[in-house]
């Protein structure tokens, strides 16, 4: 019998995911897990097609036995030695709860059960989103609560009830500086494995979803972000890849528990130019 493979596990099959996971993928088996299967199946079709050896697959990253059911169909076939999330629900398109429950909860729960198993010297990187570092900044004790606080205590913070969360965007915002604070925690308990993790905070990157949002009502504000800002453009998903391939590869070894804001100079403009 053959040994087994490395196995990368991909949760959230959207094409900034898809992207990262190409770049990667070579010479390893692809789980690409995503709460609609309909999706998960899309991207595993033009990957495999690419010649890529993916495997589709259902998760819920809000749930913890979803999560754990998902780590052990994967370790069946292998060590998981990369993970990448690219998992999330927009401002736009869900409710404050759901936006709390998946993108800051589901991320810090990931970020708990895949640091437990992940292979001695793998890498991981989670997406978050130039959204964090646009909000005013927390206390430091805020800070930390967010960082270090129990997976299932965090949704009882003070500063995550609902009567506290403004709107859908502050509860996004929310969620993206937690993802953040969280990488930083988390990558020293991961340090035990000789493992590393870090996470990038892409502006405006041009998916199915982005072209939605600037067709939408809000259309005119993404065009006069891309206007003013540094870069003049929105981004595209290999961008965000392109660094990704950094973190994740041997030649970001000394490169962990941090974040990278890919935007196109937009969090600049927005804090010192014309935004």
């Amino acid at each position: 019998m053959k040994g087994k493979r490395d196995i990368i596990v991909l949760t959230g099959a959207g094409q900034i995911g898809m992207a990262i996971a190409r770049r990667m993928a070579y010479g390893n088996r692809v789980f690409v897990a995503d709460w609609k299967m309909e999706n998960a199946e899309t991207i595993a079709k033009t990957m495999t097609e690419a010649g890529f050896d993916v495997v589709p697959i259902k998760v819920d990253i809000s749930d913890r036995t979803s999560v754990l059911h998902l780590i052990e169909t994967v370790q069946k076939e292998g060590e998981i030695s990369m993970f990448i999330n690219s998992a999330g629900v927009s401002p736009s398109q869900a409710p404050i709860e759901q936006i709390l429950k998946v993108d800051l909860y589901g991320t810090a729960l990931l970020l708990d059960e895949f640091g437990k198993i992940i292979k001695e010297g793998g890498t991981a990187v989670t997406i978050s989103s130039q959204s964090g570092h646009r909000m005013p900044a927390l206390t430091p004790e805020e800070d930390k609560l967010l960082a270090i606080t129990p997976t299932e205590d965090l949704l009882n913070l003070k500063i995550l009830r609902p009567e506290n969360i403004i709107d859908t965007l502050h509860a996004y915002q929310m969620a993206k500086r937690c993802n953040v604070k969280r990488v930083m925690a988390e990558a020293v308990k991961w340090s035990k494995r000789r493992a590393r993790l870090n996470s990038i905070s892409p502006g405006i990157i041009i998916t199915p979803l982005a072209l939605d949002e600037i067709n939408g009502p809000r259309g005119d504000f993404y065009k006069n972000m891309f206007a003013k800002s540094p870069a003049g453009r929105p981004g595209i998903a290999d961008e965000v890849a392109n660094v990704a391939e950094l973190l994740l590869s041997e030649k970001g070894s000394f490169i962990t528990g941090t974040d990278y804001l890919i935007d196109g100079g937009a969090t600049a403009s927005y804090f010192y130019g014309q935004l």
